[in-house]
């Protein structure tokens, strides 16, 4: 028995819930704002005590990577994403999340074979294409003397 592209569509939209976009858009934004606050609140809070501009903000991602990182360690992330999802992709803590994620799922594997090799299964591509997009745009300013 073959369905068509079209039935199998139907079928899967009749059998799946409907998802509160609303309340999901809130949770996101609200989830998305706290992590931001916190990282601003770091950062200010380091500027006051009288580090400069740019090494505090490093601290404050730094901060909020090991957070993340330790939060998807014990389980806790996941819980929070389930709820805020694309709230907690908030760049850095997306990142790291999807850094320890793999890396926690194929560590029975070995720490050369599961963890390490796994750890850049999803953030590599985007490592590749980050290093390469640096790379072209740094060749474009320094070849038009746009420096």
């Amino acid at each position: 028995m073959s369905i068509s592209n079209e039935e199998y569509g139907y079928m899967t939209k009749r059998a799946s819930p409907k998802s509160p976009v609303l309340l999901d858009s809130f949770k996101a934004f609200i989830v998305g704002g706290i992590i931001c606050a916190i990282a601003e609140g770091l950062n200010q809070w380091l500027l006051f005590y009288g580090l400069g501009e740019k090494p505090s903000r490093t601290i404050a991602m730094i901060v909020i990577i090991v957070i993340t990182a330790l939060l998807t360690a014990i389980g806790i992330f996941d819980n929070i994403a389930k709820h805020a999802g694309a709230g907690t992709m908030v760049p850095i803590s997306g990142f790291a999340n999807s850094m320890v994620s793999p890396a926690l799922e194929f560590k029975a594997e070995g720490h050369i074979l599961g963890t390490a090799a796994q750890m850049f299964s999803i953030a590599g591509p985007v490592v590749v294409f980050g290093c390469s997009a640096a790379t072209i745009y740094g060749l474009i300013i320094y070849f038009f003397g746009l420096y």
